[in-house]
């Protein structure tokens, strides 16, 4: 195997790792945008997708209100701050991730 060879696997590889976990940020924006316009109908607590949703966010939602309070006027902030948390880490560290790709 060739030195540049190893360098652009390493490169595909790293490449590959930014690429899935922009992915993955993705889709739990989506779960955190989907579970929070589903507390405005007062869903049924027993379903299975509801369920499932809860327990994908409401330990995040936790997590984030032992530091930050996020109820303003009955409105509850948590969803809006792990977005934008999520936002930043997917334009800082995955792009970072494409950097040090593009470096190798």
């Amino acid at each position: 195997m060739v030195k540049g060879d190893s360098k652009m696997i390493l490169s595909t590889l790293i490449e590959a790792i930014a690429q899935i976990f922009h992915m993955i940020l993705n889709i739990y924006i989506w779960v955190v945008i989907i579970s929070a316009l589903i507390t405005w109908v007062k869903p049924d607590p027993y379903n299975p997708i509801v369920q499932v949703l809860a327990r994908l966010t409401e330990p995040v939602y936790a997590f984030i209100r032992n530091y930050i309070p996020t109820t303003i006027g009955g409105i509850d902030l948590a969803p809006i701050i792990l977005i934008i948390s999520l936002q930043f880490i997917d334009l800082f560290a995955v792009k970072l991730l494409f950097s040090l790709a593009n470096a190798i």
